[in-house]
Order: structure tokens, then sequence, then C-alpha cells
């Protein structure tokens, strides 16, 4: 059944799971933002859904040789990448605290929407499960 719902849901389960762990690296940057030395960090969130998306149609990594590792084996949490200071401070903290919230904010109305995508195919398969 989990591939089948994997088919109905198409790129939006991967989607949600990548807005939820950016969301909790936007989080520790605005908590972070009055820590000395702390750097910003994001996830390259269209990278890593096109990525998803390609192993999800099959053309995701390939195996060529025994030992190699399937992608059951990579790793679950995506890379997350320095982000590059507008105007760093004094004390080397690269958080931008209104940028941040921008950023927390539009990721959460993102999740909202997708969310929304998938309660409504959700709904959709229940009515045609039910017959209505």
């Amino acid at each position: 059944m989990p591939n089948h719902l994997d088919n109905v849901l198409g790129i939006h389960a991967a989607a949600l799971s990548l807005r939820a762990q950016r969301a909790e690296l936007l989080a520790g940057n605005l908590a972070n933002a009055d820590t000395p030395n702390y750097k910003a960090r994001d996830i390259d969130f269209k990278a890593l859904l096109a990525d998803a998306q390609a192993s999800q149609q099959g053309r995701g990594m390939q195996t060529t040789h025994a030992r190699h590792l399937t992608e059951a084996g990579t790793a679950a949490a995506p890379e997350a990448l320095y982000r590059i200071p507008i105007q760093p401070s004094v004390d080397g903290n690269t958080v931008d605290a209104q940028r941040e919230k921008a950023e927390y904010m539009q990721n959460a109305l993102q999740y909202q929407a997708t969310l929304h995508f998938v309660d409504g195919q959700i709904k959709t398969l229940r009515t045609a499960i039910r017959g209505d």
C-alpha cells in the first residue's frame, strides 16, 4: 500500500518532510541570533526536491557495483549549507533576524499549501473509496 500511496501523493510527501526540516534549521537560526560566531544555515530546497523527484521517477541514484550504497542507505537529513551573510556582525554571527523571519514565514506558508494539497488528495481518495 505505501507504494500506491506514494503514487497518489506524488512528490508532496517528500516536500512536507523537507519543509519541516527547513523549518527546524530556520528556527535554530532565529534562536541563535545573538550567539557569537554562530553561522546561519539553510538547505537548498529546490535541489533536494528535484533529487527526490528524480529518485521517485526511477532516475535517482543507480548502483553499478555490489558494494555501492542504495538510496535507503543514504542520509535521511539533507545537508545544511551555510548562508552567505549580507552584513556580518562584529561578533562573527551571520544570522540576519529579519531575513530569517521572512524565510521562516514563507516556508510555513508553503508547508501549509502542501498540507492543503495533500488533504485534497486524501479527500479525493476517500470519496473514490466510498463511491460517493
